[in-house]
């Protein structure tokens, strides 16, 4: 039973620290010294990135009509302008199955798919090196720190500017690919966050608090859903019983807590800057930095 209560804290830190751009590789990494599960090494290694799929089951809900590219309603707008772009192809089909494939949907796919370009190159297949390399106290606590500071001076220079980029579709194929430059960061280095680092990156390129949180959840189905799928494959299905309650519970609560989350920042991002987040991490990588050197 107490492992399974921990199981529900771990779930509900990656859940909470997934979206916001604190790193929740960093968190977990830090509660794990504190709250260590008792489980082998192999499987908490396995477990920390696998309860991600509850926190990207709560992207695919809450985004669904924004990346289901398929079925339209009938009758919308939408549907009939495409009607009626496409009423000649109907007429040679005898069907209208191009009516209900959304292309903007499509499109941005496309790019998710570009922007994923740098993790599948270089970050999946050097995954292990990066983790024996960085995963330890004095690199989360310096891209806490410097991650932080990124995001004031970055919010300070864009201050009273408008954004160049405001909705999805204004988004090109180079944004996309760079944007995926910057998730690579996190793949590398624990404490940077993926969410921090592909907003930053996003809000350099001139996009939009909005749209730059938005295509970060996006870009997070495939990324976190390959790299869980990696982490599967690589233990195997052979758990225990436990193991599979622990790990169930940990996906569970990610994917609850992941829907409150989700909400309240794309809320809180529509009247304030991630200021706030940066000074949150400053904070967190010195206290990181005071733990490591006199309690650890």
């Amino acid at each position: 039973m107490i492992e399974f209560l921990k199981s529900f804290l771990f779930g509900i830190v990656e859940g909470i620290t997934e979206w916001l751009p604190i790193s929740s590789t960093g968190h977990l990494i830090l509660l794990n010294q504190f709250v260590k599960l008792d489980v082998s090494e192999e499987f908490y290694s396995m477990f920390e990135v696998v309860i991600q799929l509850g926190a990207i089951l709560a992207v695919v809900i809450l985004f669904w009509n924004q990346i289901f590219p398929f079925g339209a309603p009938e009758g919308s707008h939408t549907v009939r302008r495409r009607q009626a772009k496409h009423a000649h192809r109907k007429k040679k089909s005898g069907n209208g199955i191009l009516s209900y494939v959304k292309m903007d949907i499509i499109i941005l796919w496309l790019k998710v798919l570009v922007a994923c370009i740098p993790a599948i190159v270089i970050g999946m297949p050097f995954n292990d090196l990066f983790e024996k390399w960085f995963y330890n106290y004095p690199c989360v606590a310096i891209a806490l720190i410097v991650f932080g500071i990124a995001f004031i001076i970055v919010e300070n220079n864009h201050k009273g500017k408008p954004a160049k980029i405001n909705s999805m579709d204004e988004l090109t194929y180079k944004t996309a690919f760079l944007i995926g430059l910057f998730q690579l960061i996190a793949a590398i280095f624990p404490g940077t966050s993926r969410s921090g680092a592909t907003i930053v990156g996003a809000l350099i390129l001139g996009v939009s608090r909005t749209v730059a949180a938005e295509f970060t959840f996006v870009l997070a189905i495939p990324v976190m859903f390959g790299a869980s799928l990696l982490k599967l494959v690589k233990f195997g299905l052979n758990f225990t019983g436990t193991e599979a309650i622990i790990l169930l519970i940990g996906m569970v609560t990610a994917f609850v807590s992941s829907i409150i989350v989700i909400q309240f920042l794309m809320g809180y991002i529509k009247k304030h800057d991630f200021k706030v987040f940066g000074y949150y991490r400053i904070v967190l990588g010195i206290l990181v930095i005071l733990y490591a050197l006199f309690l650890a």
